[in-house]
């Protein structure tokens, strides 16, 4: 079983699957489309919206025109359409801002087997202390460790957004030139999660795992 598989089936009841309340569903995928929106704008702009390229399209379109611009005034226009590609990004960081305070206000009022914190601390009990059922717990505990990675990660990309995101209003934010660094470091290692989590998935779902897309989909059935 690879490491990076998530696991259907319950470590402390094996003959279970695994439950996922509709706040954690929603969750789930409202951040998978957030995620994917702000990623495809950060392509865009490094693709067909990049002020540089563009700069030179525009004025090389103009001249066949027989409009003549300036480079300032070419660059600013490229800017303008890039612009407002960041200007959604934005709002996708807003939305991701948003959907990280519902996951921690929803971890309050999950029930005790489905939070995050106890089904880590309860596999961490198994493979170190009890040592029942050491490799599904073993597992899982990697699993969860990468997902509160995630959490993290998520946190960390969500703050530096906003900072940047209000630098113009906070003199004292945009002196510091880490934070853009650190957004733009955090977003690779989230992609690499990404990547990781698919990548796991899809093999769980050919093993032992199969039908745990659909559990996030409708709650989790129960084993057969």
């Amino acid at each position: 079983m690879a490491i990076i598989e998530p696991l259907r089936k319950d470590i402390v009841h094996p003959e279970q699957n695994k439950k996922y309340s509709s706040s954690l569903r929603l969750w789930h995928w409202l951040s998978a489309i957030v995620i994917t929106g702000s990623l495809l704008t950060v392509l865009l702009n490094s693709t067909l919206t990049n002020g540089r390229s563009n700069t030179e399209i525009i004025k090389t379109q103009l001249a066949e025109a027989k409009v003549s611009v300036t480079n300032d005034q070419a660059r600013h226009a490229a800017h303008e359409i890039s612009d407002n590609v960041w200007a959604v990004h934005t709002y996708f960081g807003y939305a991701l801002a948003a959907l990280l305070v519902f996951r921690l206000i929803t971890e309050f009022f999950q029930l005790a087997d489905q939070k995050l914190i106890r089904k880590i601390k309860s596999a961490y009990n198994q493979y170190y202390i009890t040592k029942q059922n050491r490799q599904l717990a073993g597992h899982e505990l990697v699993v969860k460790s990468l997902y509160a990675t995630f959490y993290i990660l998520l946190t960390i990309q969500a703050i530096t957004g906003l900072c940047l995101a209000f630098e113009d209003d906070v003199p004292a934010l945009k002196a510091i030139h880490a934070i853009r660094e650190v957004h733009g470091f955090v977003m690779y290692l989230i992609l690499a999660f990404i990547v990781v989590h698919l990548s796991g998935v899809f093999l769980a779902e050919r093993k032992d795992s199969k039908g745990i897309v659909s559990d996030m989909i409708n709650g989790g059935s129960e084993a057969g």
